[in-house]
């Protein structure tokens, strides 16, 4: 399985069309809205840099795990990959939870740029701040990880780049990612893995502790994902 990872992450980093749309995209997008804003603040006093510095963060954070893994995932279905790897020693729960492990590490660079910019910005966070808020932001990305596997194991080869794309905006829509989410709607973004996300790593912003319900509620996302991602898998096996 370490070796599995291994080529994996290698595999991703070497992907310009990853460097593109989950790494630059983003901190292109971070530098568009604190220049709209113009060093203001959003909806409840938050600075604009800090806010769109975390929602931008984890904008690319879902973007590089959920589309990584389920198109690629798609496009090993649809070469024969997956079957030959059923062939040999490694089991079906090693090679899903490598492929969780795999694109989570892979969202560091999107986080680490988009961190850079801010900091440079004028973002000013403690040693510890800095480095809890990239913890967050990495554990939490296992959540999406584990989602894009059971879409790329739920739609066909041809199908699921659109799927993608649609669940991506979507959760980023009313996510938080793209403005605060109103009072009105926050009773069902709590349904939303993207909006957890969002507080789970906004503890680092002013007025701003630890949300716990964030916590619970991501950990029980991963763990429907992953169930979804093995059955799914056992049924792709099945048909094979």
């Amino acid at each position: 399985m370490t070796t599995l990872i291994r080529l994996e992450i290698l595999r991703t980093l070497r992907n310009k069309r990853y460097l593109m749309f989950t790494v630059l995209y983003p901190a292109l997008l971070y530098v568009f809205f604190i220049n709209a804003y113009s060093g203001g603040e959003v909806a409840g006093g938050v600075p604009a840099k800090s806010y769109f510095m975390v929602s931008m963060a984890t904008f690319g954070a879902v973007g590089a795990v959920l589309t990584g893994s389920a198109q690629r995932i798609s496009l090993e279905r649809k070469s024969g990959w997956t079957r030959q790897l059923r062939l040999t020693a490694l089991p079906g729960r090693a090679y899903t939870v490598g492929k969780i492990a795999s694109c989570a590490v892979t969202t560091l660079p999107a986080i680490a740029v988009v961190f850079a910019i801010g900091a440079v910005e004028g973002v000013r966070l403690g040693a510890a701040q800095w480095l809890g808020l990239g913890l967050a932001l990495w554990l939490g990305s296992f959540v999406f990880a584990a989602l894009g596997v059971a879409l790329g194991y739920a739609a066909q080869p041809d199908a699921v780049q659109p799927m993608v794309m649609i669940v991506y905006m979507l959760m980023a829509l009313f996510g938080g990612t793209w403005f605060p989410v109103s009072d009105s709607l926050k009773a069902f973004a709590r349904f939303n893995p993207v909006y957890l996300y969002n507080q789970l790593a906004s503890f680092t912003l002013p007025g701003h502790t630890l949300d716990t319900v964030a916590v619970a509620g991501l950990a029980g996302f991963l763990a429907l994902f992953v169930a979804a991602a093995a059955h799914l898998y056992r049924q792709d096996t099945k048909q094979a």
